[in-house]
């Protein structure tokens, strides 16, 4: 049976939580190894289950995996067979979407069936499918697998890439797979999130050439002959913006350690209108204390270096703490609001305008109900929200959470949280 988290909300947090190494910057920089046969050293790894699932894929198909230490992993990918790809594993796995950049440039054919994930809406592959079209790839779908053929073809001088959305994963996909390329490639409507520029700095390490030339746009030159590198993963801004705001709505006094507030400059600018209260003891730690005038009006995802859809939820759950009506809008995902209606059961006071939009009214008095965890971020918000709620939450589907956030319920209990995982 999953586990589950059980929580008796309601008492003061205080103390210091650490940040840890990001799950979204890990996956293209081990999706990186596969375009070379040398020894690849990856730190600061979070031992999250996604993480640990993209490594087995790695180690299904031939790579050897070498734990240097507790967050230290040594990757050489000189034996791979694509044939031991483990379909099954993919196709119930978001991130095996970079697979397909590292395995075009390694085999120039394969196939693979279509990738999982979040239930968060829809998800189309479309972006992928057409930026390799325009790289000389022949991409075709048959039933539950996609089938990648490299054409043999000189791509023009300056050849253009244009995406058709700023997909984070499609930007991925095109930079693994241009870095092989002995060629240039101008990259347009390309994301520019923490995640991409750890990807370019790590592709630079290997021999190619990646620079960001004007607002969404990458000139990469790439080269047949990638060598190994060694890579410190960034801190994770996704999980610092939870801890942040699971402070603000819990009306905690928590040190953040570990916060790379570089990637998070519009998300501070905005708590701060809104009236929150921060020191910053450092240039990598933040302390969030009680701020009783604070109330929000509209917050809203936004590619970089906007506010990131998957901090959104967290809001949600903030806002039915704080005075007044706030409207929450996720252009992108029109399944991502559904945790709002988990919030309503619990007390809160949230009007749905369409799939993408809602108003939440507080503060409300929140209680403490079963619940399922829609999706990884969505199950974080709603542990925030146990955490306020009278009476006792639980929550099921722990694994959702487990996926992006390392040992929750035990960095939880160490702030005064009573939460604890049960079968």
């Amino acid at each position: 049976m999953a586990d589950k988290f059980v929580i008796k909300g309601g008492r003061p947090l205080k103390g210091e939580i650490e940040v840890g190494g990001s799950k979204n910057a890990a996956f293209p920089i081990l999706a990186a190894t596969l375009l070379t046969k040398e020894s690849c050293i990856i730190t600061n790894i979070p031992l999250i289950e996604d993480v640990f699932k993209f490594i087995d894929i790695l180690q299904a198909i031939g790579a050897d995996i070498e734990w240097l230490g507790q967050r230290e992993v040594k990757i050489q990918c000189k034996n791979i067979d694509i044939k031991k790809l483990p379909q099954e594993i993919i196709s119930h796995f978001r991130g095996s979407v970079l697979f397909w950049g590292p395995f075009l440039a390694r085999f120039g054919n394969f196939k693979t069936k279509s990738p999982g994930g979040c239930i968060i809406g829809a998800r189309p592959l479309d972006t992928h499918f057409d930026a390799f079209s325009q790289m000389g790839v022949d991409v075709k779908q048959k039933g539950k697998f996609n089938q990648f053929e490299k054409k043999d073809i000189k791509l023009e001088e300056d050849h253009e890439v244009v995406l058709e959305e700023f997909s984070v994963t499609a930007t991925e996909n095109v930079l693994l797979y241009a870095a092989s390329l002995d060629e240039k490639i101008i990259l347009k409507i390309a994301d520019q999130d923490y995640q991409v520029q750890e990807l370019a700095k790590v592709l630079n390490k290997m021999g190619a050439k990646i620079k960001i030339s004007g607002a969404h746009i990458f000139e990469i030159t790439g080269s047949k002959n990638l060598k190994g590198f060694n890579h410190e993963i960034v801190s994770d801004p996704i999980e610092a913006g939870t801890f942040i705001l699971l402070a603000l709505a819990t009306k905690g006094e928590i040190l953040i350690k570990n916060v790379d507030t570089e990637h998070l400059t519009l998300f501070f600018k905005k708590l701060k209108k809104f009236g929150a209260n921060f020191e910053f003891p450092d240039k990598k730690s933040v302390k969030v204390l009680f701020s009783p005038k604070f109330s929000m009006d509209k917050i809203q995802s936004m590619p970089h270096p906007g506010i990131g859809t998957d901090l959104l939820p967290l809001f949600g759950v903030l806002a039915t703490q704080t005075k007044g009506a706030t409207l929450i809008h996720d252009p992108l995902f029109e399944g991502r609001l559904k945790y709002l209606e988990e919030l309503n059961k619990m007390g809160a006071d949230i009007i749905f305008c369409d799939p993408h939009r809602a108003i939440i009214n507080g503060p409300t008095h929140l209680r403490g109900i079963e619940m399922p965890s829609l999706d990884l971020r969505a199950g974080a918000a709603l542990i925030v929200a146990g955490l306020i709620a009278q009476g006792t939450t639980t929550i099921n589907n722990a694994y959702q959470v487990d996926r992006g956030y390392e040992k929750i319920e035990e960095r939880l209990q160490k702030l005064g949280a009573d939460i604890k995982r049960v079968k």
